[in-house]
């Protein structure tokens, strides 16, 4: 029986992205195959991590005990108040430099044009130099001049990159939306502020992705910060309790598939 190309669809979210993990490690867990991956934000260094072929049990182990300062650069705010050049230089540490075309699973990284408002995907070149672009939070971090563009987060453009795993190939389609407004947030900093806006700006968009998608899974993180980066362990475990609930409705639709190879 033909097995279908399952996608993955992950999705923007800050800190809360961290729960893809647990998505990751509950499709891993249930023999679920993932052929291919498109993410926005932090569903892209996600995506990639796990692309690569780093063992997920040590993905998670790591992510656990990430603190913000490894990331931080701080700037004299003009475009942003991170210059983003620490975490760029982590990724491709991780990445071994590589481009997305050498991982072991396609993997698509959506970044936003920040002038022409247009969804770019990348599926070939430096893997940190996308996935920089795909985690610019704008008023954050400073955009990523990239290809004559200057870019910032996927998640403007396509907070759930469902069309572009479709492009891909994909007959399945899962998907992974981690976004959510907190209507409990302490709102103290200019971070938040951003966060919180992006979080309500986003929130009709998530239901014509939902449509779109053969499964959605819905992490419940919207109560946990998405720039705080603590947690982390409740946030991966939200992630992987969520997608457990969905591992018979995955394990049918690809029977179906199997059964009736549906197109």
């Amino acid at each position: 029986m033909k097995m279908p190309k399952i996608g993955l669809a992950l999705g923007s979210g800050g800190a809360r992205g961290f729960a893809h993990l647990g998505v990751l490690k509950a499709l891993r867990d249930h023999s679920i195959p993932i052929h291919m991956i498109a993410g926005s934000s932090m569903g892209a260094l996600v995506g990639c991590f796990f692309a690569f072929g780093h063992n997920l049990d040590q993905i998670i182990k790591l992510s656990i005990a990430f603190k913000r300062n490894y990331y931080l650069d701080f700037t004299v705010p003009k475009m942003g108040f991170i210059t983003g050049n620490r975490v760029k230089n982590l990724v491709d540490l991780f990445m071994h430099g590589k481009n997305l075309e050498e991982l072991k699973i396609p993997v698509c990284v959506i970044a936003t044009d920040l002038k022409t408002g247009e969804k770019i995907e990348f599926t070939k070149g430096h893997i940190a130099s996308a996935v920089r672009a795909s985690i610019a939070i704008p008023g954050i971090f400073v955009p990523e001049k990239l290809n004559g563009r200057l870019l910032v987060d996927g998640g403007v453009a396509d907070r759930v990159p469902v069309s572009s795993v479709k492009k891909m190939g994909a007959n399945l389609v899962i998907s992974s939306d981690v976004a959510g407004v907190n209507t409990e947030a302490e709102i103290s900093t200019v971070y938040d502020v951003i966060m919180q806006s992006l979080d309500i700006l986003q929130m009709e968009i998530g239901t014509a992705r939902e449509i779109e998608s053969d499964i959605m899974i819905h992490p419940p993180v919207e109560h946990f910060s998405a720039r705080a980066f603590k947690n982390i362990e409740e946030i991966i475990i939200a992630g992987e309790q969520e997608t457990l609930k969905k591992i018979p409705e995955i394990k049918k639709m690809i029977q179906e598939f199997q059964l009736h190879g549906i197109e």
